[in-house]
């Protein structure tokens, strides 16, 4: 079993910043896919940002070039630095993690941009 909690959520203003962080209470290796999602009020959830196995990176067209997914091993987190942000960035953000044949989720961190 692997509970995730993230963490680093609250209010900013646009074009501030936020750190987001997603924390596995155990070790854990080879995971299959990792990712950022978000869901707004009234919309689906989306992935906004995931890397898998080998390394690789993927983005949401709405958040690249402002957001970077990072990990740090030795801390079993993983980061999500999201810079410039808008209004519509705004929706509570889970972390996901493949791991053999489960999928496990965050509790949610709210993100809300506004002025």
């Amino acid at each position: 079993q692997v509970q995730l909690v993230e963490s680093g959520g609250g209010l900013v203003q646009p074009g501030g910043s936020l750190r987001l962080s997603c924390t596995a209470t155990r070790t854990i290796f080879s995971i299959k896919t990792m990712g950022w999602y978000r869901q707004a009020p009234g919309k689906e959830r989306e992935l906004v940002a995931g890397i898998i196995s080998g390394g690789t990176t993927n983005y949401a067209d709405s958040v690249k070039g402002r957001f970077t997914l990072s990990r740090d091993s030795a801390k079993n987190t993983w980061n999500l630095q999201m810079n410039s942000l808008k209004p519509e960035d705004t929706a509570v953000y889970y972390c996901n993690v493949l791991y053999g044949d489960n999928a496990y989720w965050g509790q949610g961190t709210q993100v809300t941009v506004s002025s």
